[in-house]
């Protein structure tokens, strides 16, 4: 009996998320900041474009939004995962995660007053797009020193599956209190979420640099980065991979047209608005809580492109969905696919970081992850406004799945790529 029952835990284990780092005390305050604060950065993920949508009646300019935003992503991104290397990452923090509280109470502040200049808006999305290019990369850095190698993959699989939980229950809460309590007060929930984080962050550990005191980043530091990441042909790939999926093939800037003008929502926002944010979280959600068959996948190359294609076949069938429902199906089976890509380029990129390059690797990462659905948001926000929701989404599908079978042509070795044994 007891044989059978410890073969169960393990049969269960290869399944669900491994919670063991959970039991690490610095890493669970880190995973709670994170998990507190989950819910509420969707609330104003989905105000801002809402807002811009209202003020406006474009998506080109919510696609406009999301590139004036994309610049400080850039720099800080890139910036700021330098600064992470040289400095003291729970400082780092504490700083960031004041500066992208105090940027979404200005957010609530021109809501609450009625401002209505789609260019204030524009310029707080920067301020906040600056601290969180910051705060990423450090949070992300911060892990691999509070918990053991043996449970890294465990402690980020819980990091992102905690992201996951904001990215479902975030948008269709926002979509559920939109028409009840109003746009303004999404972003004070966030703000107030974020401030309370605070308290939990100023637990951690010092964290200062393991290679010497702490000093001043400069653009050295970024190009060594670079320099490093050039050296590194796969990790480029598998970067080039998630950039096709993401730019070409992210449909984002269209759900607020989408919700109103296709799928019958009132023009103050309403529950399909919630569910087309909330429909690839909740793909990857489902996923990821049933993850460690991935584990067993080695061709991680074959992995990714693999997944990138299933996306812009979803995608397809996204744009010419007829019914809100049978499009969040395809928005959640996109979400599934985005996080078995997720799971392997994460694989190789910690194969390839040391702790001292960590956080200008993540910065990379950073801009890469968030800057490529900023740059889809303009494409597909003016391709929208200009051809219409259906040939923008389809055909930004298509486009995903040839440009990932040329990209895989180009580079056989990305196809061919299994991690270095031991990792």
């Amino acid at each position: 009996m007891t044989g059978t029952g410890e073969t169960g835990r393990r049969g269960l284990g290869s399944i669900v998320v491994d919670t063991r780092p959970l039991r690490i005390p610095a890493f669970r305050r880190l995973w709670i900041s994170t998990a507190v604060t989950a819910v509420g950065s969707q609330l104003t993920a989905v105000a801002v474009p809402k807002q811009v949508f209202d003020l406006t009646g474009s998506s080109g300019y919510v696609g406009l939004a999301s590139a004036v935003a994309l610049a400080p992503l850039l720099v800080f991104g890139l910036w700021g995962g330098a600064i992470a290397d040289t400095v003291d990452r729970r400082k780092l923090l504490l700083v960031s995660n004041t500066g992208i509280a105090v940027s979404v109470l200005l957010l609530w502040a021109q809501a609450f007053l009625a401002v209505n200049s789609v260019w204030l808006v524009m310029v707080l999305l920067g301020m906040v797009q600056a601290f969180v290019a910051v705060n990423l990369p450090t949070r992300s850095a911060i892990i691999a020193r509070l918990v053991p190698m043996d449970l890294l993959p465990s402690a980020v699989a819980l990091g992102s599956t905690t992201m996951l939980f904001g990215l479902v229950f975030g948008p269709m809460a926002a979509g559920a209190m939109l028409p009840v309590l109003g746009l303004s007060t999404l972003y004070l929930l966030d703000g107030a979420a974020l401030l309370l984080t605070l308290l939990v962050i100023r637990l951690l550990p010092a964290l200062p640099p393991l290679n010497g005191p702490a000093r001043r980043a400069g653009l050295r530091d970024v190009l060594d980065g670079f320099r490093y990441l050039a050296a590194k042909k796969i990790l480029l790939a598998s970067f080039l991979l998630d950039i096709i999926a993401m730019v070409v093939g992210m449909p984002r800037a269209l759900f607020p047209e989408m919700a109103e003008r296709t799928f019958g929502d009132p023009p103050g926002g309403g529950l399909a608005l919630g569910w087309l944010y909330a429909a690839m979280a909740i793909g990857a959600l489902a996923c990821g809580l049933a993850s460690g068959w991935l584990t067993r996948i080695r061709r991680h190359g074959v992995g990714v492109t693999v997944a990138v294609c299933a996306w812009g076949v979803t995608m397809i069938g996204f744009g010419l969905a007829g019914t809100l429902w049978l499009a969040v199906l395809f928005l959640a089976l996109g979400g599934v696919a985005d996080f078995v890509s997720m799971v392997f380029r994460n694989a190789i990129l910690q194969a390839a970081a040391t702790d001292e390059m960590r956080g200008r690797l993540q910065g990379v990462n950073t801009v890469v992850v968030a800057g490529g659905p900023r740059l889809a948001d303009v494409v597909h926000g003016w391709a929208g406004a200009a051809m219409g929701t259906t040939v923008a989404t389809s055909g930004g599908g298509i486009l995903v799945v040839l440009c990932t079978l040329v990209a895989v042509a180009l580079l056989p070795a990305f196809w061919r790529y299994r991690p270095p044994a031991g990792a």
